[in-house]
């Protein structure tokens, strides 16, 4: 098992400027949408569409998850999957016309490459391109621009995917890791990053790792948000440190309900180690440890 695509039922795309070190990430959800909520932690998360993820919010259906470069100007990404979803019939129904329910979240990386961002062309073109091979990883997408250690220099790190199975119950993740902290493997080796987190006033507001959490186990909407609470604490397993007051981590929970029904303690483990191992993956797929030169970001 390989990523978040091999759960029936999820396709993702991506659209990436490799110049401008930018990009955005789509998510899509089976035509009738996935169940989904989702946990917020650090100071200013980046977000579209997250208040009706809250677990006592009546809408409980989402159509597709944008994760986007760009920091809050990125945002207008989802404007443009929300366009092609419409564009398709897909959506929440309503007496005009169904309406796509499009969350989505941002990483700052407008100091890696050349200071733009994506747009709704970008999240058009990525909705669009949407397929079920296998997930993109490394530099691509919202992943672009991402890097970590950045309490001193930043390191490349990317985007990342990984599923796991136990007795016939699958759970995967990808991740867009752009921390202040490190990242390290199960084992605690150094995969991005400096080893050393002697801060050096990191910027606010401009890091934050991102997760997209898929199963196919139905759950209810309070069942997806504690799942979501157990894909943060995965990222204090692999990100060093994680949750800082200069952080904005966010983790959504996507449920297609097509799959059998297990215990949530089964699906809160398996939780944990696919976002692991998409954290990890993503800093493997930058290629090591080293700082790269220039701002911080």
């Amino acid at each position: 098992m390989a990523g978040l695509t091999d759960l029936e039922g999820f396709a993702v795309g991506v659209w990436t400027d490799a110049e401008a070190r930018t990009g955005v990430t789509v998510v899509r959800c089976p035509p009738e949408g996935c169940l989904a909520s989702a946990s917020f932690l650090g100071p200013a998360p980046g977000t579209r569409e997250a208040a009706l993820l809250a677990p006592e919010k009546p809408v409980d259906r989402v159509h597709a998850l944008v994760f986007t470069g760009g920091s809050a100007l990125g945002l207008a990404s989802a404007g443009g999957v929300a366009e092609r979803l419409a564009e398709e019939g897909i959506g929440h129904p309503t007496r005009v016309r169904p309406i796509p329910i499009v969350p989505a979240a941002v990483v700052y990386d407008l100091l890696v490459g050349r200071p733009v961002w994506p747009g709704a062309e970008a999240g058009y073109r990525a909705a669009a391109g949407a397929g079920t091979g296998p997930v993109p990883v490394g530099p691509v997408g919202a992943g672009a621009g991402a890097t970590a250690g950045k309490y001193r220099t930043p390191v490349p790190t990317g985007q990342g995917s990984a599923a796991v199975e136990e007795a016939g119950v699958r759970v995967a993740a990808l991740a867009v890791v752009n921390p202040v902290g490190d990242v390290y493997d199960l084992e605690g080796r150094l995969l991005a990053g400096h080893g050393e987190p002697r801060f050096q006033r990191p910027s606010p507001l401009e890091n934050t790792t991102l997760v997209a959490v898929g199963l196919e186990s139905p759950l209810t909407k309070p069942q997806a948000r504690l799942l979501a609470d157990a894909g943060q604490a995965a990222i204090g397993r692999v990100v060093r440190p994680s949750h800082t007051p200069w952080d904005g981590d966010a983790v959504f929970v996507l449920s297609t309900g097509r799959g059998p029904a297990a215990p949530l303690g089964l699906l809160a483990a398996l939780v944990q180690e696919a976002v692991a191992a998409a954290i990890i993956g993503a800093a493997r797929a930058a290629g090591g440890p080293r700082p790269t030169r220039g701002p911080r970001s």
